[in-house]
């Protein structure tokens, strides 16, 4: 894991720092700054979700640790709830086998680039040791014995390899193919698929090659003692533990079972799906049965599990797993194809009855645990937050130092969500400690996702654990057919996907934007309800735009038309009866169907109003790009690329409804000016790729800075425009960055309106330089992108405080909307309306509008007001009860002092503003031939800072108010759309992204929680005695019969093997020995663990030796009582009387 440790960001640089000499400014000085670049350091903490792309799997049945390698290197390790691990291995390559030394601590990996490593898993942080690079071979199976460090390593050669896992090492014995197979045989055997030892015999090596040939090898005496030989494919062999049987599964999905003294035949052939026929011929062939277990138990049937073997006719069948118990024949559908699987059993040994109680079955995307030992083999409830995909991530957002009660609640309602039918036995995937941090705040993070389903988790103390499912969905109808689809969607799949989400946790008010051009607002509550009729509220947000394809002579466009009047805007409780000509433009229709009839809502978030976009003239609703609510003024405000909207949730009414351009005062011109050359022709890094194409209404116009959409047309329409579509679309998702999501299972398409963009590069990074005229000939539309609730000053001369909206666009324009709340309590907010004034411009920055938030004269931020949560559903003495609003905020102005700083931060440049004159009192330019994705006012240490994470994959902090940068790291290049997207800041100094379709990675700016990182991470090794080997009985351990061992450092050791040529592998050390791994990171309480064990184990030893010999005596007595009785018998005898 890497670290990154700022300590040269420069406390005071001011070369692109600017501070405005103001009298606001001279107050500003007094501000004390506590955050220094001391307080930041970058590094990664967690991963979690399901393995992306999962290639092998591997079980310490001692330690109880699950190990998963995935196709591109990465490791993951789990055990007990809460026990997860990532690794990642640094070439990239695909991990095929993965091998524990049980109870020490220690993984073998080996990868498709011909290397094997060596993980030491008794630290934290597991690390490589040794690694052991093939030259001239391919490797395609390894296999490491029980209680042995002799690792054998089959190739495609057919050759097999021994490396000594202590020093890694190769040995000089090498069993070459030709060799092991028959001299008279013509052909190459093909690559090793199969290697273990006989269970009772450690001197006997069972090979299996892939062409059928299984060969037994005596290590010993160096040669082949039985050849069996098969028609079909061999794909894996599984042993009886007796050493006298051995299973192979087979391409035609056949099962052959061998006896180990009869070479000749199989003692039998099965074909578990064959359709048996009824002459004898032989039955028709299925599919390969991939691998197969055979664990025997002591009292009853053995079992055997295998994956594969279905029959051809069954097309389109979902994957399965077979469970053979005696008679019995279960198939067990998956709901994806099978990976790989491993029995569990209650014995390491291979030499005893297995007594199998468990099968994990590693899925393409999913992870199954099936109990052997109930009827109907139910499957274990997974403790692991593996289902963050289970429908592809669209939003992201992360609460770190919630209210204490938040997560119970949650969690309270979301049980009851739970599934049933689970096996009632605990995971029995169970190793590793959790971690002992100290750091203990409640965090939660907020998952949106494609089919509209929203997640909350519990993220606290480095763990994730899902809370509960709010599925949005519900609200609306389904489409019937896909003509009735057509009309209204204006998205192919996935109408419901979550756009943006915004949550008061002090209130639990939730309100999200779906793609459908929707909003729903939703209340918390414990009680269940049901709804006679969803609360409905329509509104055509859509301004016209006049003459803006050409710049206007005097240098200004011509303002945007007026919106709709009053009487058009206002809305409706009832579903609308929208027109649809015959000549299909449709007009006053909402995009989705809200459901008429009454709605059952369960125990947590339940709807309070709907409000949907409507179509205008035949065009459909532009979707919202911004979105804020505010719980102590009861309202919602959304924006798009038409204007914005403010709603009053309380009264279900719509405040207001305007198009940007008439936010601007009167006093001041609508400001469209051309761009310059020398403004506009600068560098900026940008991501295309060909799914932009078909689905890219919005991008067809656009100019470096607005990033928003535009009717007009251009000599330019036809390149990529990733970089003005990730501006507008930066934190607020949509159809279009749907389809950038890094191979998303599903994509959220386009109206067929559009046009198609020939011209996109498949994930290139390109530099375009605008000239002037494509800069007016893209002017676009400005479009909201950030919102803010405060109580600030509205305007310059203003002196009270008054509850106020900035609002923030693509062009980098701030203007202020006063919001006059009535008087008078509870009761008059409910019968009087909400004023609403737009009070003109505030400031001015390059790019689009990311943030904003406001500090007090001490640099303290001032939050929104709220109004803490009841439950709506609840008596009215117990919402009297629990209603309480936050104190008011601080006291107005006085003598024109200035007493307020506003924080804005755009894609190019942070400003902070002194209210009320709205001076600018700094300045500073974050990034020139790149731009911000995410910027965050985040708390820190007690202090305030900004955030910032850039498409060129720097991730920056900014001091407040004086914006002194405190930290610049290169952590992570923009390669992915889905990383934009899912990147989000958090206080206490933690972010997170989605680093693959299933995976989340946590991230922390902050040095305290890098220090304390080592005690926050679980211990995955934890101090475990070995189980005792089984009881060979007396007369087995006196005459033999038992299990042979073998003397593998004898055989195998430089002094008799020799030495293995260098040119065949190379040996790359890790940062220590086999001695190193055995020590590192574990304190003096793991090595008196150790001591104890070993002294353990040698008087366990000790004390079977003892037996042995108190055996040994009583049988000696035993023959010396019956010699004496013998001779005394015929002492006096002559020889002739015997």
């Amino acid at each position: 894991m890497k670290k990154f440790n700022i300590r040269k960001v420069l406390d005071g640089l001011t070369s692109s720092s600017t501070a405005a000499q103001t009298g606001a400014c001279k107050e500003s000085d007094a501000v004390l700054e506590s955050l220094q670049s001391e307080h930041f350091q970058l590094c990664k903490t967690v991963r979690h979700g399901f393995p992306h792309q999962p290639s092998a799997m591997a079980f310490d049945p001692v330690q109880k640790i699950l190990a998963v390698g995935t196709l591109t290197g990465a490791l993951r390790l789990f055990g007990r709830a809460g026990v997860e691990c990532y690794c990642q291995h640094e070439s990239g390559a695909a991990i095929i086998q993965l091998q524990f030394l049980v109870n020490e601590g220690a993984l073998v990996s080996a990868l498709a680039d011909d290397s094997v490593h060596l993980w030491n898993l008794r630290q934290k942080i597991p690390a490589i040791l040794h690694s052991l690079k093939f030259n001239r071979e391919r490797i395609t199976y390894c296999h490491l014995p029980f209680q042995s460090k002799w690792l054998y390593i089959g190739t495609e050669r057919g050759n097999i390899h021994i490396v000594n896992v202590e020093c890694f090492t190769l040995s000089g014995y090498v069993i070459m193919w030709n060799k092991a197979i028959e001299l008279s045989t013509k052909t190459h055997p093909g690559p090793v698929v199969h290697i273990s030892d006989n269970p009772m015999d450690e001197g006997k090596l069972l090979i299996g090659f892939e062409c059928g040939v299984v060969v037994l090898w005596d290590l010993k005496c160096k040669k082949a003692d039985y050849r069996y030989n098969y028609d079909e494919a061999i794909h894996s062999v599984a042993w009886h533990h007796e050493g006298k049987q051995f299973v192979c599964s087979h391409s035609d999905g056949t099962l052959t079972t061998w006896n180990v003294r009869a070479p000749a035949k199989p003692a039998q052939i099965i074909t578990p799906h064959g359709k048996q026929p009824k002459d004898g011929k032989k039955p028709e062939p299925c599919k390969p049965i991939l691998k197969v277990e055979y664990k025997t138990t002591r009292a009853g049937d053995p079992f055997m599990v295998l994956c594969g073997g279905l029959s051809y006719d069954t097309v389109g069948r979902r994957a399965c797993l077979t469970v053979m118990h005696g008679k019995s024949t279960a198939v067990l559908e998956m709901d994806f194809p099978i990976v790989d699987f491993l029995t569990l059993c209650e014995t390491p040994y291979p030499n005893d009855f297995q007594e199998p109680y468990a099968v994990v079955v590693l899925l393409e995307r999913d992870l199954v645990v099936i109990d052997l030992g109930q009827i109907g083999y139910p499957i274990f409830e997974n403790p692991y937050p593996l289902t963050i995909h289970e429908s592809p991530v669209t939003c992201c957002e992360y609460f770190a130092d919630c209210p204490d009660e938040l997560i119970p609640a949650l969690y309270s309602v979301g049980s009851r969500q739970k599934r049933q039918g689970y096996s009632k036995k605990e995971w029995p995937i169970s190793g590793g400690n959790w971690g002992q941090g100290t750091q203990s705040y409640p965090e939660i993070i907020i998952t949106g996702h494609a089919d509209g389903s929203i997640k909350f988790w519990d993220a606290s103390a480095l763990m994730l654990q899902v809370l509960y499912k709010l599925k949005t969905a519900k609200v609306f109808e389904r489409a019937r057919g896909k003509e009735e689809k057509a009309n209204t969607e204006i998205v192919e799949e996935d109408p419901f996907a979550i756009q943006t989400l915004c949550w008061c946790p002090e209130s639990r008010m939730l309100c999200v934007a779906g793609v459908s051009a929707h909003v729903i607002v939703y209340r918390f509550s414990k009680q269940e309800v049901t709804t006679a009729e969803v609360q409905l509220l329509e509104v055509r947000l859509q301004c016209e735009l006049n003459d803006v394809d050409s710049p206007d002579p005097a240098g200004e466009h011509t303002p945007a038309a007026s919106p709709p009047s009053p009487q058009e805007t206002e809305p409706t409780t009832q579903p609308s009866t929208g027109s649809n000509s015959s000549e299909g433009a449709r007009d006053n229709m909402p995009c989705l169907q809200v459901r008429s009839s009454a709605l059952k809502q369960s125990p947590g978030y339940q709807v309070e109003l709907v409000i949907q976009l409507l179509w205008v003239s035949g065009e459909p609703p532009q979707q919202i790009t911004s979105l804020a609510m505010n719980s102590s003024y009861g309202l919602v405000v959304f924006g798009n690329s038409s204007g914005l909207a403010v709603v009053d949730y309380l009264q279900k009414s719509l405040l207001l409804n305007m198009g940007t351009s008439e936010l601007y005062s009167p006093s001041e011109p609508y400001q469209r000016q051309p761009h310059s050359p020398r403004k506009t022709r600068q560098p900026s890094g940008a991501l295309c790729d060909p799914a932009d194409g078909p689905n890219a209404p919005e991008e067809r116009c656009k100019s470096p800075t607005s990033g928003s959409p535009s009717p007009c047309n251009s000599e330019d329409e036809h390149k990529p425009k990733f970089l003005e579509k990730v501006k507008y679309k930066s934190r607020r998702f949509s159809k279009t960055v749907a389809n950038d999501f890094a191979r998303m299972s599903r994509k959220i398409s386009s109206s067929n309106e559009q046009k198609p963009n020939t011209d996109s590069k498949d994930n290139c990074f390109s530099r375009s330089r605008s000239s002037s005229v494509s800069s007016i000939d893209r002017e676009a539309r400005e479009a909201v992108s950030s919102f803010c609730f405060c109580e600030t000053f509205p305007r310059k001369s203003d002196s009270p405080l008054s509850p106020c909206v900035l609002v923030g666009t693509t062009q980098g324009t701030v203007m202020m909307v006063a919001l006059s709340l009535p008087p008078g309590g509870e009761d008059q907010r409910l019968l009087q309306p909400v004023g609403v004034s737009p009070c003109g411009t505030v400031a001015k920055l390059k790019g689009g509008v990311l943030t904003m938030a406001l500090l007090d004269a001490t640099g303290a931020l001032l939050p929104a007001s709220y109004e803490s949560w009841y439950d709506p559903n609840a008596s009215d003495e117990e919402k009297e009860k629990s209603k309480r609003r936050r104190p008011a905020s601080p006291p107005s102005s006085q003598d024109g002092q200035d007493c307020q700083f506003a924080v804005l931060c755009s894609e190019k440049q942070a400003k902070v503003v002194a209210m009320p004159s709205q001076t600018s009192v700094f300045k500073h330019n974050i990034t020139e031939s790149s731009f911000v994705l995410r910027a965050d006012v985040v708390q820190m240490a007690g202090a305030n800072c900004i955030a910032c994470f850039c498409a060129n994959g720097h991730i920056m902090t900014l001091s407040l108010p004086s914006l002194r940068p405190l930290l610049d790291v290169n952590y992570l290049p923009l390669t992915d759309m889905r990383i934009a997207r899912t990147f989000c800041f958090s206080n206490l100094g933690q972010a997170l992204y989605l680093t693959s379709p299933t995976e989340v990675q946590r991230i922390t700016y902050s040095l305290d929680t890098c220090d304390n990182l080592q005690e926050m991470l679980s211990e995955l090794f934890t101090p475990v005695e070995t189980p005792e080997a089984p009881n060979r009985g007396f007369f087995k351990g006196l005459f033999g019969g038992g299990a042979q061992s073998l003397d593998r450092e004898d055989l195998f050791g430089e002094t008799t093997a020799g030495k293995a040529s260098r040119s065949l592998a190379q040996h790359i050390p890790g940062p220590g020995g086999m001695e190193g791994m055995k020590g590192a990171a574990s304190g003096v309480v793991g090595d008196l663990a150790r001591a104890r064990i070993a002294l353990d184990e040698r008087g366990q030893k000790l004390g079977e030796l003892e037996e042995r010999t108190a055996a040994m005596m009583s049988s000696a007595d035993s023959f010396s009582k019956h010699a004496h009785d013998m001779m005394v018998k015929y002492k006096d005898k002559k020889w002739y009387q015997l």
